[in-house]
């Protein structure tokens, strides 16, 4: 086994870690069995390919960094905000950079490159999926709102503040005057 396989199975299993960390804000507001960071992500990226297509960008640009944006959570955990006042927020280059440290070249540029462009927000495919993951944090409050959490609307203003594209503010709009299960019936 040579040691650039050996680096990259272990990131596999660090990154498996993801299905396992719960996005802990939910706890706050009564949510019981919150969704993993994995989940979360997973659907962001989703909606960063769709809001990518409509905005004229890389649907599969949008959707990779989307896939990276939360992957320091398993080093720190998912910090809520109301952590924010008692933590400095971690440095997710800093983090990234350690996780990867290991790992042969291209992987390890794949990575990082993906991360830093997220985080610089400058693409039109980063500010998709920045739009997403807030999309995908407002779609997920009202889900969790329609089974009984009541104090959702933090995350709701939350999740439309900043948003960088047309479509993302449309779709948060939208989002807002259907129902969760009205999807069965379009």
């Amino acid at each position: 086994m040579s040691d650039a396989s050996a680096a990259l199975a272990a990131f596999g299993f660090e990154l498996g870690v993801l299905k396992r960390v719960r996005r802990t804000g939910w706890w706050q507001v009564g949510v019981r069995d919150p969704e993993s960071v994995a989940e979360h992500t997973m659907r962001a990226a989703q909606l960063a390919a769709l809001i990518a297509a409509e905005e004229g960008a890389s649907p599969e640009r949008a959707s990779f960094l989307a896939l990276w944006h939360d992957t320091q959570e398993t080093r720190t955990g998912d910090l809520p905000h109301t952590a924010a006042p008692y933590l400095a927020k971690p440095d997710p280059r800093a983090i990234t950079e350690d996780q990867t440290e290991a790992l042969p070249g291209a992987s390890q540029a794949v990575v990082r490159d993906a991360v830093d462009e997220y985080e610089d927000r400058e693409s039109p495919e980063s500010r998709c999926a920045k739009d997403a993951d807030k999309l995908e944090m407002l779609l997920q409050a009202l889900e969790y709102r329609d089974l009984g959490a009541s104090s959702v609307d933090e995350w709701l203003a939350s999740a439309q503040q900043g948003l960088y594209t047309r479509t993302a503010r449309d779709l948060a709009a939208a989002a807002l005057e259907l129902t969760p299960l009205s999807w069965r019936t379009r």
